[in-house]
């Protein structure tokens, strides 16, 4: 029987969670459709677009994402301090772009006059409606919901979209959080759709490439670029440039560093890449203590999509100490020399 998602999602442990989202029977309702021969690559778009939206009203930045044909991957930093930091003018403002508010809100958000017993009651709900902006759960609800929405009214069908609830993992230090965001910007290239980062339609990784790219300088095609062009450009989570950041300040390397490690690891995953591409180790690697074949094998599909939580072993145990449990089951990342 599955767990209640605040049994293994802690914000006091780590602020940093990989999400997994299947289509029902993990059909290609995003891609081409063998069976029925219908293409809903147009769809993933929409996905795209959603989480650029739920970033500017949640408090939570996205560090990695990539949509393929019949799931999608997110890596989410939640900035609960930011949200609790915020005005009750802020907090409905934000989540008023999603929702109707209640009426008592909406006259606290005009600024018409209440009685102290209404008061009482709109700051609490208030503070409900601020606690929902930094919950995971609810900024899942939130993308899949109007997924299935929009794409049954587009089949002119009901029933589920989805195979379930989707599925989180706590992401406890910074190897784990590099090796996670790079598998997931990686998944293209592993499912054979795509040949190089930067032709990984719907990811992360391709659009921190053309963010990075000089206005002048000439863009690589792609089969989805006109359609990316379009949609609202996700506000991925920065770089820290350091590994003694601050979790909120940023991921714990350079651009350059993560660029590097996803092209290497690129690389090497793909076995049938024949490039001539150097093999060297990229920096990031040397500092978090990973070996070429610790970091393949950590980022293998089946690794990092088992279990509730990313990161070395003695984190893990920590973890499972804060969560008062034996143990909890996980990706156990090398440990950093």
């Amino acid at each position: 029987m599955p767990m209640a998602r605040s049994r293994y999602v802690s914000l006091e442990a780590t602020p940093y969670y990989h999400c997994i989202g299947r289509c029902v029977r993990r059909a290609f309702l995003w891609g081409k459709d063998h069976f029925s021969g219908r293409d809903f690559s147009h769809r993933k778009a929409w996905v795209v677009e959603r989480l650029a939206e739920l970033s500017e009203v949640f408090t939570m930045s996205v560090c990695a994402y990539a949509v393929m044909s019949n799931h999608y991957h997110v890596v989410l930093h939640v900035d609960r301090e930011r949200a609790e930091q915020m005005s009750q003018t802020e907090v409905l403002g934000r989540w008023s772009r999603l929702f109707n508010l209640p009426y008592i809100l909406d006259q606290l958000m005009q600024g018409k006059h209440q009685d102290a017993a209404t008061k009482r009651v709109a700051d609490e709900l208030v503070e409900q409606l601020r606690t929902r902006l930094y919950d995971i759960s609810w900024f899942m609800r939130c993308l899949n919901e109007s997924i299935a929405r929009r794409a049954n009214a587009e089949d002119q069908c009901t029933g589920r979209f989805w195979e379930g609830r989707f599925k989180s993992q706590a992401i406890l230090d910074e190897a784990g959080l590099l090796a996670c965001c790079a598998y997931v910007d990686l998944n293209p290239i592993r499912a054979g759709i795509a040949d190089l980062p930067e032709n990984s339609d719907y990811t992360s990784i391709q659009q921190r490439l053309q963010d990075l790219k000089k206005p002048r300088a000439k863009r690589q095609k792609s089969t989805a670029a006109s359609t990316l062009a379009k949609a609202n450009k996700i506000p991925l989570h920065p770089f820290g440039n350091s590994l003694s950041v601050a979790p909120a300040q940023g991921l714990p390397c350079t651009a350059r560093d993560y660029i590097e490690l996803v092209d290497w690891a690129a690389r090497i995953v793909r076995s049938d890449k024949k490039h001539a591409m150097s093999q060297r180790v990229p920096p990031i690697l040397n500092r978090l203590g990973f070996t070429p074949e610790e970091f393949i094998k950590a980022t293998r599909a089946k690794a990092m999509t088992r279990g509730t939580a990313i990161a070395q072993v003695e984190h893990l145990r920590a973890y499972a100490e804060h969560l008062k449990k034996r143990c909890v089951i996980g990706v156990a990342m090398p440990v950093c020399t």
